[in-house]
């Protein structure tokens, strides 16, 4: 299947189940659209004469990927639609030399997954019982992932539509966060940054890498796209931490343009949901190898040699 072929044939499969909910956005939908509106907005300024084939390659904090295209933070609801889908998912993105995210709840099989030798990223959320968010970044750590990471944005839980889909969160303190600095002893990562204040708290205390997010339109409503706030993110880190983004990138295009605004890396949520659906561990596969062959089409002939070198100048905005 092509790309289009992936996004029709698993959108639909996904549309006939209870958990179709999930592609939703929290109450009026705003974020979802204004996703799209907001990555529209921005063309590309062509370099033709001396066009050379761009690098796809990549290291970000220790990994070597063949891609800047990764997997988003996502665990539920893999388990429900495909046998093996997190599995399938971990065996896809490591033969497309990509990343895998997991968010909440931890996989029950995460160290499983780890022995595939895909790079795989685990994230939890900022639960009320602060224990256990020790506990399971412990576990985490345990399971010898590449990255741990904390959702900082779900501090109020998470909601589609009118419905609230996690409530047993609490906002982090910039104190929490130093003290889960000094638990982790790897690799910490920061998801949901969506501002200069937070990322300049993160930089404070001690963050690896932020990943800017809205959170798949699950947590606030009328929250901004990303691109709209990257500005003075960057302004704010100051090249101190790495920089990833996800929210609504669909094609090699849409990655680039999160590379030209500072992104290292670019994640992929409901996507990555489509291609299972569509054709398991082969469609997660090509999901990656097929956006990242846009990627390096494109790459060529705006004048980029790799992911690294992508600026604001190769974007027209209007």
């Amino acid at each position: 299947m092509n790309l289009s072929q992936l996004y029709e044939t698993g959108k639909g499969i996904i549309r006939e189940h209870d958990y179709s909910l999930l592609l939703e956005g929290v109450e009026t939908g705003f974020v979802l659209k204004n996703n799209r509106r907001v990555m529209d907005r921005y063309t590309f300024r062509q370099r033709a004469i001396d066009a050379s084939e761009a690098s796809t390659g990549c290291n970000i904090l220790g990994i070597e990927l063949a891609t800047p295209v990764i997997m988003s933070a996502i665990t539920m609801p893999i388990p429900a639609l495909a046998e093996d889908g997190l599995m399938k998912v971990a065996l896809g993105l490591k033969e497309a030399g990509s990343l895998m995210w997991t968010g909440t709840p931890v996989p029950g099989n995460l160290e499983e997954l780890v022995a595939t030798g895909v790079p795989i990223a685990s994230t939890v959320k900022p639960f009320r019982d602060r224990k256990k968010i020790f506990e399971e970044l412990e576990r985490i750590q345990k399971a010898d992932v590449c990255w741990a990471g904390i959702e900082i944005d779900v501090g109020y839980g998470t909601k589609i539509k009118d419905r609230p889909i996690v409530s047993d969160c609490a906002p982090l303190s910039l104190a929490e966060l130093k003290d889960i600095r000094k638990s982790v002893s790897g690799t910490l990562i920061f998801k949901g940054v969506l501002s200069q204040a937070d990322a300049f708290k993160s930089v404070e205390a001690g963050a690896n890498g932020i990943v800017v997010s809205n959170h798949g339109a699950h947590t606030l409503d009328y929250l901004p796209h990303p691109f709209q706030v990257m500005d003075e993110i960057m302004e704010a880190i100051q090249g101190k931490t790495v920089v990833m983004m996800d929210g609504g990138f669909r094609r090699g295009s849409d990655v680039l343009k999160g590379l030209a605004f500072g992104a290292s890396l670019v994640g992929l949520g409901r996507p990555i949901l489509y291609a299972l659906a569509a054709d398991g561990q082969a469609g997660v596969k090509s999901l990656i190898t097929e956006i990242t062959a846009e990627l390096s089409r494109i790459m060529s002939m705006v004048g980029l040699k790799n992911p690294a070198s992508a600026s604001r100048d190769i974007l027209i905005e209007g």
